[in-house]
């Protein structure tokens, strides 16, 4: 008996153990992970109750609290918020908080430790803690004009400095208003929410950072900046026939124009680019190989992502590609994906003389006296070409726009590069419309990427119709035109 006792007395002790270890997890190491989670409705209760901060972009609220009469003290208001969704994201009393109203949470609702002093000053003068702000990147005049030209098609907008990686613009759309899911009446935001995961055009989808598409013929942007740094110069001369065989394969690719690039079947790598010749790029795809390729789409930031502090989708350029597998990726096709930031990206680095800086949306963050706690630095990301090639390269983009085939982008009295691209998707859908474009050429303040999923919805579909001039607006409004 005296046995037995012992043996139930240790499994009640092992049992005790195990709860409080059980215990101790959750409450020690795993309490951050449970406070910040979206759904935590304790935590929203006790932060409804204090002013939560600014989201500001030029100075400007565009998310804010004002104060109420109800049991929640504060309702979170969104100026323009449409415009401004992509970047702010909600912050719901029924689905939590996403996007800035996330990553910056600790901020905004004055949790941060960084606000520790204050929070004492509030308790001894009987105050309730604020907030602190922050500042985004986002150009206002930019972000407009990369909404407006969306508006009513399905696509996304990212415009970045080259300079230093800041992004000026992320427009997406259709958008959505986060006012309707930060009201004070769960069931109201419930109908909201469900209505926008029902619509079939996703309005809740951070297009720009988590949508990846074929880029199509923007990708020759990589391909050429491959070619060069294996030798290859402007002047190049290379095939360009009106169609060409895929090794291994039945299949011919043909060009968009249905004829050779140049006399003789051969052309120039710049002209080849001007008037995106499809054969010249799969043949030049096959010479420098799938490794080749990949080493420069990797050194653009492909296969990797990035949190700006949102987090990006990987855009992908595949591995153990056989060469008409790589003929196709090449162009932009077969499994090679991108987001609009990616794209924005490569026209970035190629901008400034083969630097890539790593994308970022938080220029400032704010005390709740507006003291200035911390300034964004510029992070260099990669090396992705020598600053002699990438002169050339922007040369051969403002080849593009003056005398090829993103005519659409040309904007009076400055120097503009560019790349179109149209993307096959699948049998029997249009194919997506894409422009990169950087201006101006020499000392690039914006680089743009534009995309319109299966053309947003056109009878025609071309990068140069469709999306140029979307990203000439929005360069336009970076350089104050």
């Amino acid at each position: 008996m005296t046995r037995q006792i012992r043996r139930l007395a240790g499994v009640l002790l092992a049992l005790l153990l195990a709860l409080l270890l059980n215990i101790s997890v959750i409450q020690v190491w795993l309490s951050p992970e449970y406070r910040a989670a979206a759904g935590n409705q304790r935590v929203l209760l006790e932060e409804y109750s204090r002013e939560r901060g600014p989201i500001l972009v030029g100075n400007s609220p565009v998310a804010r609290s004002v104060p109420t009469n109800d049991q929640l003290e504060f309702l979170r208001r969104y100026a323009a918020g449409e415009i401004y969704a992509p970047a702010t994201g909600f912050y719901s009393l029924v689905y939590g908080a996403t996007g800035i109203e996330r990553t910056e949470n600790a901020i905004l609702s004055g949790s941060d430790d960084r606000f520790f002093v204050d929070r004492l000053q509030q308790l001894f003068a009987n105050r309730q803690p604020r907030g602190g702000a922050v500042q985004l990147t986002l150009n206002p005049r930019a972000q407009k004009a990369a909404f407006e030209g969306l508006k009513g098609r399905t696509g996304a907008v990212v415009a970045l400095d080259p300079a230093t990686g800041a992004i000026l613009a992320l427009a997406s759309s259709p958008s959505y208003d986060p006012n309707t899911l930060s009201s004070h009446n769960p069931a109201s935001i419930r109908r909201s929410f469900e209505a926008y995961e029902a619509d079939p055009d996703k309005p809740l989808l951070n297009r720009p950072l988590a949508m990846t598409l074929p880029p199509g013929s923007t990708f020759k942007l990589v391909t050429a900046a491959a070619a060069l740094a294996a030798g290859y110069t402007a002047s190049s001369v290379i095939p360009g026939p009106a169609s060409l065989a895929l090794p291994n394969s039945t299949r011919k690719l043909r060009n968009w124009t249905g004829k050779a690039c140049g006399p003789n079947n051969q052309t120039t790598l710049a002209n080849a680019l001007a008037v995106s010749c499809n054969t010249a790029f799969a043949a030049l795809g096959i010479k420098l190989g799938d490794v080749a390729l990949r080493s420069q789409a990797e050194d653009f930031g492909f296969n990797d992502s990035f949190a700006v502090p949102l987090r990006s989708a990987v855009s992908r350029f595949p591995e153990d590609l056989d060469p008409a597998q790589t003929a196709m990726a090449a162009i932009g096709q077969f499994d090679v994906t991108a987001t609009a930031l990616q794209m924005a990206m490569v026209g970035s680095g190629i901008a400034n003389n083969g630097l890539v800086m790593s994308p970022y949306l938080v220029q400032e963050v704010l005390g709740p006296d507006l003291a200035v706690l911390q300034n964004a630095t510029p992070v260099r990301y990669k090396v992705a070409m020598s600053p002699e090639n990438a002169a050339t390269l922007v040369t051969m983009m403002v080849g593009v726009v003056g005398n090829g085939t993103g005519s659409n982008a040309k904007i009076a009295g400055v120097s503009v590069g560019g790349k179109t691209g149209t993307a096959q998707t699948a049998p029997g859908k249009p194919p997506h419309a894409w422009f990169v474009g950087i201006a101006p050429a020499v000392s690039s303040r914006v680089a743009v990427a534009v995309v319109l999923e299966n053309g947003g919805g056109a009878a025609e579909i071309s990068g140069n119709k469709l999306a140029a001039p979307i990203a000439r607006a929005v360069m336009e409004a970076v350089l104050g035109r």
